[in-house]
């Protein structure tokens, strides 16, 4: 049987990252079956394109995954496939929490033949054997022999084959500059964000989070082993392919455990496992100074935090009290003393949010080191304490938001400014935040930096800008790039005398001291005396 796994885009804002559960569920799949896979930011498709897709490549089963973002457009999708005779499953944690929804048993239409619940590692073998005998059940969720909900431990985690694994349309480099980057060198013919986890779960519980409720409050870990092979296969992939591999680990919270998780990183670092990594950890995991000399040492580059607010009123209202925006600054620092960049979020509408909010938070966040502010608006999810609180207080706007989609948009009534004011604050944060002025500043502050760290800020910020502002097409792109030109054209000149003055210096045979610039250029190296060799032993 021929299997189709399809994940939606939402029709306005692009992810950088394909989903992890396709990759997982195409390496559980039981032998005999083919997998696809369409990721549709990577390759957009309406419904007509997927009938026609699903028609002639003779698919027997769709599995659809969608967040709640999604699912308007998830739904869809899967009403043209079964409007063409083909099964469809569904999942995710919209699913997981609306299952009546997908299956017509609210009072709307339906639109899966089979949903799966939770997490699918265990179910997705059995829904395809039961797919390919034309006897899908309509719920499929884990269960153990008490009836209540089973988690795998993640001990025994497949091993996906990214080494052979078809990965064309996850690549972000253009087509058309592929040949030329190929020919040119430099390791740059392919650039691919690869999702990669260590682990699940959450305790905390964020009032507007999904993630306690669809993992659990219970952490699970994939062994040091385990993770360290994944990374080494994307390694020599990248190589083979003159490319860029770049894992988001994309674990709720990467440090979690942080005793664990400097292991893991120290597993990295011994196997010689490193690539450039992004990571999601909350700020108060980041005060320890060896955790974060080990994350630069094995390869982390962004830190994605969730700052949520500026304001420790809204942090408490949302069980976020953690966070301690006084801290906020140092942490940052901290990083960048480490050449690590963060990817900060945060959300408007909370409870104590009043007029100029954007205002105030972009006032501290000029005084941090430069990286990539997000932002958004407070959303009830679902299934989230955050739902059922305003749900209870009759402030919901929009109850089903979600079966119309409509990016950076209230559904729910702030109670300090309007819904129109709460609007103009977030579009007021992403204009000046993301101006070419902002751009030019943030690149600017750089300037004691090499090149390579101010070319990162500036394409970063390029393309964060598009989450907020549509650039998806080349005019708008070549718009983006007009208004940048000044930021842009110093960054290569740089760029280009940086290049002149190292192709100078090693026109000279260097010093048979300077054993790196002998290496790096090729040169025999004298042995080392056993003195020098000998193994530090600071870290036993």
């Amino acid at each position: 049987m021929k299997i189709l796994l399809y994940s939606p885009d939402n029709g306005v804002t692009r992810n950088f990252m394909p989903h992890l559960w396709m990759f997982l569920l195409q390496t559980l799949t039981p032998p005999g079956h083919e997998v696809l896979l369409i990721d549709g930011n990577a390759r957009p498709m309406d419904e007509a394109a997927m009938t026609q897709f699903v028609q002639e490549q003779k698919i027997g089963l769709v599995g659809i995954g969608a967040m709640t973002r999604m699912v308007a457009k998830a739904y869809r999708m899967a009403d043209a496939v079964r409007a063409a005779g083909v099964p469809v499953v569904m999942g995710g944690p919209h699913v997981t929490e609306e299952p009546d929804e997908a299956l017509g048993r609210s009072g709307g239409p339906r639109h899966a033949d089979a949903v799966a619940l939770g997490e699918a590692d265990e179910t997705w073998p059995q829904i395809v054997t039961d797919a390919a005998r034309g006897q899908l059940r309509e719920i499929y969720e884990p269960r153990d022999q008490f009836g209540q909900e089973r988690k795998p431990t993640l001990q025994s985690y497949p091993a996906i084959p990214w080494e052979s694994m078809d990965l064309d349309q996850f690549n972000i480099v253009p087509k058309a500059m592929a040949p030329l980057l190929r020919r040119v060198g430099g390791g740059w013919a392919t650039f691919r964000i690869i999702p990669v986890e260590s682990g699940r779960g959450c305790p905390y519980g964020c009032e507007f989070c999904t993630v306690t409720g669809f993992f659990g409050d219970s952490i699970r870990f994939r062994s040091n082993e385990s993770v360290v092979d994944e990374l080494l296969r994307l390694k020599a992939r990248a190589r083979t392919e003159d490319g860029q591999m770049v894992v988001f680990f994309i674990d709720d919270n990467f440090a979690i455990n942080v005793k664990r998780t400097k292991s893991l990183l120290r597993a990295i670092i011994a196997a010689n496992a490193q690539v450039h990594w992004v990571a999601q950890i909350s700020a108060n995991l980041l005060r320890d100074e060896e955790f974060l000399d080990l994350i630069a040492a094995s390869g982390g580059r962004w830190i994605f935090i969730g700052m949520e607010s500026i304001d420790p009123a809204n942090l408490a209202s949302v069980n976020k009290g953690f966070n301690k925006p006084g801290e906020y600054c140092a942490v940052l620092q901290s990083l960048a003393d480490r050449n690590i960049y963060a990817i900060t979020s945060f959300i408007f509408g909370m409870d104590n949010d009043t007029p100029g909010v954007a205002e105030r938070t972009l006032q501290q966040i000029r005084t941090w080191p430069p990286g990539l502010p997000v932002f958004g608006l407070l959303t009830p999810l679902p299934a989230t304490p955050l739902y059922e609180r305003l749900e209870r207080e009759g402030r919901l706007t929009r109850p089903k938001h979600w079966q119309e989609f409509l990016p950076f948009a209230m559904a729910h009534t702030p109670l300090k400014m309007s819904v129109e004011e709460a609007h103009k604050e977030v579009k007021y944060a992403w204009a000046n935040c993301y101006s070419p002025e902002a751009i030019g500043h943030a690149v600017n502050s750089l300037g004691h930096k090499e090149v390579g760290y101010r070319i990162n800020i500036l394409v970063s910020r390029l393309c964060f800008r598009g989450i907020y502002f549509p650039q998806m097409g080349p005019l708008e792109w070549l718009k983006v790039i007009a208004q940048n030109r000044r930021s842009i054209f110093r960054v290569i000149k740089d760029g280009f005398g940086d290049w002149c003055n190292g192709f100078k210096k090693n026109r000279a045979i260097p010093s048979v001291a300077d054993r790196g610039a002998m290496e790096r250029l090729g040169y025999a190296c004298p042995p080392q005396n056993a003195e020098h060799t000998r193994p530090s032993r600071a870290n036993d």
